[in-house]
């Protein structure tokens, strides 16, 4: 049986994501499984992602595989735009990684033990909105470049910043867990929609594959997911855009419930806008498209459609029925 071709970016991270998905097929189903590295316009570019585009990092492997050239693909989840690709179609989504935000700083230093006007770099839009919005006066850098490079800003031998934001699953993923000196409460720094967690997509076509494949998803991952992102959907926002989203599944009395958190954060800080919404893992897109649509009704739009303006900083976060 010949093996299967599994695509990947070939960044460090994307190939130890992959290599984990392709250790779990083989554990599943006896397959071999063969890493073929796809080079993304992402990866070429070295402008900053908000200007690059949604999709970015992902339709390079989608047209690999349209073409079978690969037979399944993994994304990080966010990469994703949110509306489908014809042809294409989510197989899996294997259970996912710690989603919180992570702080590498120097000395060891928590954010409250950052001094005003600590330099702290950050390539997504999303984050640099939430550290604005803590009023702390630290100067914000955006950067770009994979895990390695942002972490020598702060570590390295050349070090020019205090401190970056990670996503906390991808130093574990890279086994670089030691040089997070916080892991970043939600209530702080929400984060992005799906952070954490992959998407392995194969052809619609492929009805054995996506049988296979199956056996790698994670049902509580994919209600979570599906919530966070029918939210940005509905909000019409890129994986870019200052939106963050977190559901979380708990045991109510009457079965499990979805917890999802949103948030719309105008860059600057200024305006930051939270609420949040509950109720069952079959309704996780309801949930979702309800939230974002309160968020809108509260004034979401602006924030997301408009440069940003100093002014009353606005918060929700009550728990709505």
């Amino acid at each position: 049986m010949t093996a299967l071709r599994l695509g990947t970016r070939g960044s460090a991270l994307a190939m130890a994501q992959s290599g984990m998905v392709a250790d779990a097929v083989r554990a599943a189903t006896g397959r071999e499984v063969e890493l073929v590295e796809v080079v993304t316009a992402g990866d070429r570019s070295s402008a900053p992602v908000q200007r690059l585009g949604v999709g970015v990092f992902v339709s390079a492997l989608r047209d690999a595989l349209l073409a079978r050239e690969i037979d399944f693909a993994v994304h990080s989840y966010k990469d994703l735009p949110t509306a489908p690709e014809e042809g294409l179609y989510i197989a899996a989504v294997p259970e996912r990684e710690d989603p919180r935000d992570a702080l590498v700083a120097r000395d060891g230093r928590t954010l409250a033990e950052l001094p005003p006007g600590a330099t702290i770099g950050t390539g997504a839009l999303r984050r640099i909105a939430q550290l604005h919005a803590l009023g702390l006066q630290f100067e914000i850098t955006p950067i770009r470049g994979n895990v390695d490079t942002r972490v020598k800003r702060v570590l390295g031998p050349d070090a020019d910043l205090d401190a970056v934001v990670l996503a906390r699953a991808g130093l574990t993923r890279l086994g670089r867990t030691a040089e997070i000196t916080e892991t970043l409460d939600p209530m702080l720094m929400l984060p992005a929609p799906a952070q954490g967690a992959l998407a392995v997509e194969c052809r619609g076509d492929d009805q054995d594959l996506i049988e296979l494949l199956a056996l790698l998803d994670h049902a509580p991952t994919r209600a979570a997911i599906t919530a966070e992102r029918a939210l940005l959907a509905t909000l019409e926002a890129g994986c870019s855009a200052p939106v963050a989203a977190f559901a979380e599944l708990a045991e109510g009395d009457d079965g499990d419930e979805i917890y999802l958190r949103g948030a719309v954060i105008s860059p600057d800080g200024a305006r930051d806008l939270r609420l949040s919404r509950t109720g069952t893992p079959a309704d996780a897109e309801e949930i979702g498209k309800a939230l974002a649509a309160e968020l809108l009704d509260r004034g979401a739009d602006s924030i997301l459609g408009t440069p940003s303006h100093p002014g009353a900083r606005t918060q929700h976060f009550g728990a709505q029925p």
